[in-house]
């Protein structure tokens, strides 16, 4: 999946996580087992801790349910 430099900074401007983060944190994603529970509740506090975002229980419970049952958009620059 290519991403142009625009979705960068549309996702830098509403998060202030720069694109080398970003990056970072795709390849770890690339070798992460998204159907592990306990992993996708690291990387949301990860990203929380990134974007300074404090994300609720609730919150957390419906972003786990949404990954391991394939239920994510595919397409992340509608999303943005």
């Amino acid at each position: 999946m290519n991403f142009s430099d625009s979705f960068f900074n549309k996702v830098e401007k509403k998060t202030k996580v720069g694109k080398d983060t970003i990056l970072r944190l795709a390849s770890k994603l690339q070798e992460t087992d998204l159907k592990n529970e306990g992993t996708i509740r690291d990387i949301i506090q990860e990203l929380g801790a990134l974007t300074g975002k404090e994300v609720s229980k609730e919150k957390a419970d419906k972003i786990v349910e949404a990954v391991v049952n394939d239920k994510v958009p595919k397409n992340l620059d509608k999303m943005i």
